[in-house]
């Protein structure tokens, strides 16, 4: 009985954890990699396993970094079920079903730069009939409802509060007379976030593994950094400028759309046009709309009163490559959401080349930016980015508004884990070293953890010996 880690070690991208119980092996997560392109091209390696002798897999969300390879799985000999909550099902299908149709093209790309040089063609990592293929394979479970997925294995899905349908995993475990409670984290939310519930705080466990994205630091005050944004607006509207906004298309694009409108009047939101140019965000948009169990007390009161949870008659969804060219002519400033979260693809991109250079143009961070990313490129200051072979100077103000992050800060990581009773073992991944280094300082001190390793790669923990 025990568990490997096989991804998100010392990063924050690609989780993968192999549980084996009584000879049968469960997958918690199948993330891509993402960052640069060094990182990205990991993806294509062989897996630290086979894929035909995994029993069955639970996943998280739905987020690319954890579902991502879930097409590749399945695609070199997984035949077994993907167990998730059903909303994260819902958005898999359409996110998954993106992510091919980003491999395809950036293969075709790709290939068309290697005909010039005569050279061998690539594939995409996978294709759509892969993630079809792949979703074949779902099943959706409810909060709260334990089930046996294998002889000897119960899972019980609570509410993480990260994205919709976003879920902590867990799973008790018997074998030779021995009992286990395995609990991991998946992406915590932060408390008191827009649309969705507060994360469930669970109190039994025999081993933690936590994630630790912010574990080194706090994010800004609701109250200020709802300021922050407003102070934004405000110069962005005396500059005259576009406000372009990188979201991930899952989660935060929605957290944002709800926030544009709750705050309509006293940020002077109708001052713009304001254009959702994601086709996965709009299609996630709906999604969420037919999820209204999963939603707050505020949320589901709002919806249930208004009959709508977005109040922003100047929204304009850009589902098309032409609508969203058109964009980069407008000639009055507007407010453009798209993305990818981190700049790595996506729209976005196309309104960095077209606007990044122009100093009355407002870039607003709403997110985590992982290394080697072009997003944290901008975080980190760079006053020139390479994109298509171009260089841009970056002359455009940009503002990281942290508080807006789904994640749950150092405070919210550390005040989660110390509602397990007897201070159970803990260990970190899905983090940069830095945070995890700090995080785990943090739990000694201040949560009375006793035992708090940093997951490397390809570790083992024994659970029998716990």
């Amino acid at each position: 009985m025990d568990i490997q880690f096989l991804g998100a070690t010392g990063e924050v991208t690609g989780s993968c954890h192999l549980l084996t119980v009584r000879g049968q092996r469960i997958l918690l997560d199948c993330g891509l990699l993402q960052g640069a392109r060094k990182d990205e091209a990991r993806n294509r390696e062989p897996f630290p396993f086979d894929p035909r002798a995994i029993d069955a897999v639970v996943l998280s969300h739905s987020h690319i970094d954890h579902s991502g390879r879930l097409p590749l799985l399945v695609k070199r000999g997984y035949r077994g079920p993907v167990y998730t909550q059903h909303a994260a099902l819902d958005l898999c299908r359409i996110m998954l079903r993106d992510a091919a149709f980003i491999a395809e093209k950036d293969a075709e790309w790709e290939n068309r730069k290697r005909e010039r040089k005569g050279l061998e063609p690539v594939t995409p990592l996978y294709d759509r009939r892969d993630a079809e293929r792949a979703m074949s394979r779902f099943e959706g479970l409810a909060y709260g409802t334990p089930l046996e997925i294998l002889p000897g294995v119960t899972l019980t899905l609570h509410d993480a509060g990260h994205i919709l349908g976003s879920a902590i995993v867990e799973l008790c475990l018997h074998e030779n007379g021995e009992e286990r409670r395995l609990v991991f984290s998946g992406d915590l939310g932060h408390r008191g976030a827009e649309i969705l519930r507060d994360p469930a705080r669970l109190t039994q466990a025999d081993l933690v593994v936590l994630e630790s994205t912010y574990g080194d630091r706090l994010h800004r005050a609701h109250d200020e950094t709802l300021r922050e944004m407003h102070d934004v607006l405000d110069q962005a509207r005396r500059s005259r400028g576009h406000v372009l906004i990188p979201a991930f298309a899952v989660g935060r694009t929605q957290d944002l759309l709800y926030l544009l409108g709750k705050y309509r009047a006293a940020w002077g939101v109708d001052h713009w046009p304001i254009y959702l140019d994601s086709p996965l965000a709009i299609e996630a948009t709906e999604i969420y709309l037919r999820h209204t169990e999963l939603y707050d007390d505020e949320a589901r009161a709002r919806f249930q009163a208004e009959r709508h949870l977005v109040d922003l008659p100047n929204l304009h969804f850009s589902r098309t490559a032409q609508q969203s060219m058109a964009l980069n002519r407008l000639k009055q400033a507007a407010i453009i959401i798209a993305g990818s979260g981190m700049c790595n693809g996506g729209r976005i991109r196309h309104h960095l080349k077209h606007n990044a250079w122009r100093h009355d143009c407002h870039i607003v961070i709403v997110g985590f930016q992982a290394r080697g990313t072009l997003g944290r490129q901008l975080v980190d200051g760079a006053r020139h980015i390479r994109l298509w072979g171009e260089t841009i100077r970056v002359a455009a103000h940009v503002h990281t508004l942290g508080g807006f992050s789904a994640h749950a800060d150092q405070h919210g990581l550390v005040e989660w884990y110390r509602h397990f009773r007897g201070a159970p073992p803990v260990v970190l991944v899905h983090g940069e070293p830095d945070a995890q280094a700090t995080l785990a300082a943090k739990l000694t001190d201040d949560a009375g953890a006793r035992d708090v390793r940093i997951a490397a790669y390809a570790e083992r923990v024994d659970l029998a010996r716990l």
